[in-house]
């Protein structure tokens, strides 16, 4: 692949008040940046298991990214090609 590009996704776990939350960050090699948030928090009748609400809050936060991601690849085509784009 001799025109490859690194993008690099941080993801931030963290709890407060009986929730956990989590943020990914999407980083380019060129210093765009883009955000995604997640959180979880149990069902009281469930078993505590940190683990479980971490793997949901960051799985929630990456698909907000991958969402933000599609939005602003749209609002990037509407500008180039000043047509109405829907991405899904």
């Amino acid at each position: 692949m001799a025109d490859s590009r690194r993008w690099t996704v941080d993801i931030l776990v963290a709890e407060q008040d009986g929730r956990t939350y989590a943020e990914a960050y999407l980083h380019d090699d060129i210093g765009n940046e883009l955000t995604g948030t997640g959180q979880a928090r149990v069902n009281p009748t469930d078993p505590d298991v940190p683990e479980i609400g971490d793997e949901i809050a960051a799985a929630r936060a990456l698909a907000d990214l991958g969402h933000r991601l599609l939005v602003t690849a749209a609002a990037d085509l509407r500008a180039v090609t000043d047509e109405r784009v829907e991405l899904r």
